[in-house]
């Protein structure tokens, strides 16, 4: 079993439990493998609720440039609702759960699918 495949059951599990809903595997993996090899490092793997500079990379970087959404305030409010809903005491914020449900709020599950 690949190390990817040892960390999407974590990834499904966070799904289930901070945001109730039973999740697309096939686009959960796809996002993982999207994101490459940023998921096996403790830091890029994680995003930050409180750093407004990695609220901004979230937005700019995958937002705009993956989903291809185009720039207004309904993006950044949607990050903050995704963050708030996986809770503010939740520390690891999986930076794959985050983009998942990014993905599925904007419905651009076809970026990836």
């Amino acid at each position: 079993m690949s190390r990817r495949d040892q960390l999407i059951p974590l990834y499904a599990a966070d799904i289930r439990e901070k945001f109730g809903q039973e999740p697309d595997m096939e686009l959960l993996r796809a996002v993982a493998i999207g994101l490459g090899p940023a998921i096996y490092n403790h830091d890029s793997a994680r995003v930050s609720g409180s750093d407004p500079a990695e609220l901004e990379t979230v937005r700019r970087n995958f937002l705009i440039g993956k989903l291809g959404l185009p720039d207004n305030e309904a993006l950044m409010a949607a990050i903050r609702e995704v963050l708030e809903t996986y809770g503010a005491s939740q520390r690891n914020k999986y930076r794959v759960v985050v983009y998942y449900m990014l993905t599925r709020h904007f419905g651009k599950e076809s970026v990836y699918l």
